[in-house]
């Protein structure tokens, strides 16, 4: 949901900005099938969190967008959004292929959302990369193959894509890397959040 919510204000709110429709048809069914399909059947080979059993069960009655879910859905989703919308001025302030640029970034992003995703409160790296090796590998094949598409002309022609320099490539993935940053610090915090506010309680 964060990731289809980051394309729809990236698709709805550029045209306000003054710039072309950011992705094609195409373009956006790839996003849609490789970055939220294998990275979604990933996630079921992932570990459990260590302190699982010990919280309370959640009450059957609540909203599946509780406990700070559709706030995250908005935050992270507009993050990505605006970093995307700034990739697609840049771009096209720089004469670079500014399309290819949004596309590279959106996929990448996401998988980069997929991979902090793996757990709810604590770091990737504190969980272990290497604990879900599936991950790790629809991960490898999302960016593998948007690669092809991006640099392997009969694709190029298919995804309407064009060859980026190692430059705006650079770009891609570093908003892909402050995506991932982000969304580590925002688990740090709410876990921070709930620490402090079950000491209060004791306290009380």
């Amino acid at each position: 949901m964060t990731g289809n919510c980051a394309e729809l204000l990236v698709i709805f709110v550029a045209p306000f900005l003054g710039m072309p429709i950011p992705l094609v048809p195409v373009q956006i069914l790839w996003i849609n099938l490789m970055t939220d399909g294998l990275p979604a059947l990933a996630l079921t080979a992932e570990v459990e969190e260590p302190d699982l059993m010990k919280r309370a069960p959640r009450p059957p009655t609540e909203n599946p967008l509780a406990a700070g879910v559709w706030q995250h859905i908005l935050l992270v989703g507009g993050l990505i959004a605006g970093l995307t919308l700034g990739v697609q001025g840049l771009g096209i302030g720089g004469g670079s292929p500014w399309q290819t640029m949004v596309f590279t970034t959106m996929a990448f992003s996401q998988a980069a959302l997929a991979m902090a995703l793996r757990t709810d409160r604590l770091s990737i790296f504190r969980q272990g990369l290497w604990s879900n090796r599936a991950m790790l590998v629809a991960v490898g094949m999302v960016v593998g193959l948007q690669l092809l598409i991006v640099y392997l002309p009969a694709l190029q022609v298919v995804f309407h894509t064009a060859p980026l320099s190692v430059g705006e490539m650079a770009v891609c993935v570093g908003v892909a890397l402050a995506v991932l940053a982000f969304v580590e610090a925002w688990k740090q915090a709410r876990t921070r959040m709930s620490y402090l506010a079950a000491v209060n309680a004791a306290a009380i």
